[in-house]
This record gives C-alpha cells, structure tokens and sequence, in this order.
C-alpha cells in the first residue's frame, strides 16, 4: 500500500460521519483533521495547510458554498464537497464555486476514498500519457502553459488554476483539435467513469471555468470549443511553440 503523507480536512457537522471518514483515512495513511462547521473549517485550513479538503455543503454558521468560495480567494487546494441535496443544479453550485469533485450523501467510503485518491493524484503530478512533454513551456498565441510548473500565463499574466483545472487545460492541449467525450475526459482527468449521467456536468462546469478563465470571450470561445454531439476540443492552432521551461521562468 502507498504511504500517504497527505493531510485531509473532513468538515461536517454530523459527528459520526466525521468519526468514520477519521478512521477510514487514517487507516489507509491520511493525517486527518476535523472541523464541525464552516467557520472552525477556515481557522483550521489556515493552521493546518491540508492537502485536501472533504467538505459538506450543509452546516451551521457559515455552508460549504461560503466556506468554498473563502477558500478560492486564497488558495489552489482541492475540495470535494459531499451534498445530500437532491436537486442537480445544487450540486453543481459547489462545482461553480470552485470545487474539484462531488460525492452525493450516502456515499459509500470507499467511493470518496477513491475520488480522494484520484483528486490527490491529479493534483499532485503532471499528467502521463498526454503528449506532452514532461519539462516545457508551450505558447499558444496568447497563452503559456508550463507543463512543468503547471502554471499558465494568459499575456505573460498568470492565471490561477485548480490541480484538475490544469489537467484538464493539458489533457486537450495534447490532442490540440481532436474532440473528447465527457466519459473520456472523466475517465483521463476525474480517474472514473460515469455511472450516472448527472457526472459528466462535472466535465461542463470545469470547461467554463477554463473557459472564464482563459478566453477573452468566454460566451464565444475561440480556444475551448464544444464539439456538436461529443464533447469539448482545444482548437487547433497553427503557433504552438515547445521551450525549456528554464528559459521561461
């Protein structure tokens, strides 16, 4: 088994769900710490530097959308929030806010164990099998992705981007005009396939987030586009440029 050196923050106020995803985490090799509610989660988050973040969107004194948003004004960590709201586009709203992933209350452990896992692994490591090269800076018109980094410069401004929004961006980087289907963008970014439909929006909400990001029209985008019937495609552009990321810093 991987020895874990991650630190996760489980934040939920029904005690018993903190105490088994406690147990579950540490088991497996997680430093895990707890908060209750969402303002204790922020004073722990700026104490403890976890690595990632479970968060419940229900919860006294400040919910997992605000507790969310908070978090994106100040940091990159992951965040997968645990919703028991029925309604679809509830539980896109923490996807919107910033949020890598969803898990829908009840949940099976071992499913949020393996979206932990696959979450921290794209956050941790430049993407295999894509393409691209492991060291190197690529420059499309206005764009600079550094794939070794993992950072990206919009106008040699850089652009703040979550560990599954860049793996993402690199994923159709790669294939610059080739189309991908949400299920393959699931299975190559998120690590799953889609078991309901509902998850591939999960593909949709971190596309307009690139896309808000990134395109000077994100309404009429000219690099991320929607492929008619199938999924997204980064255009193909003619000026793609590769250089040593040492020259680029």
């Amino acid at each position: 088994m991987d020895n874990h050196t991650e630190k996760i923050l489980i934040v939920d106020d029904e005690a018993s769900i903190r105490r088994i995803l406690e147990t579950r985490l540490s088991m497996i090799g997680y430093d895990v710490v707890s908060a209750e509610n969402g303002e204790e989660a922020l004073i722990i988050f700026r104490k403890e530097y976890p690595s990632l973040v479970v968060l419940d969107v229900m919860m006294p004194k400040l919910d997992g959308y605000g507790v969310c948003q908070e978090l994106r004004k100040e940091s990159d960590v992951p965040i997968i929030m645990l919703t028991a709201l029925g309604d679809v586009s509830d539980r896109i709203t923490g996807l919107e806010l910033g949020a890598d992933d969803y898990v829908v209350k009840p949940f099976s452990p071992k499913e949020l164990e393996a979206r932990i896992r696959s979450v921290l692994r794209r956050a941790d490591k430049i993407a295999v099998n894509t393409g691209m090269p492991n060291s190197g800076v690529i420059n499309i018109g206005f764009l600079k992705v550094d794939t070794n980094k993992k950072q990206v410069y919009k106008n040699n401004e850089r652009v703040r981007l979550t560990g599954m929004e860049f793996s993402l961006l690199e994923l159709l980087v790669s294939k610059a005009g080739e189309a991908f289907s949400r299920a393959a963008i699931l299975q190559q970014v998120w690590g799953y396939t889609p078991e309901r439909h509902v998850d591939t929006r999960v593909v949709d909400v971190h596309i307009s987030r690139l896309r808000a990001k990134l395109e000077d029209d994100p309404g009429n985008p000219d690099l991320i586009l929607t492929a008619r019937g199938t999924g997204y495609l980064f255009q193909r552009i003619a000026e793609i440029t590769i250089s040593n990321s040492s020259a680029n810093t």
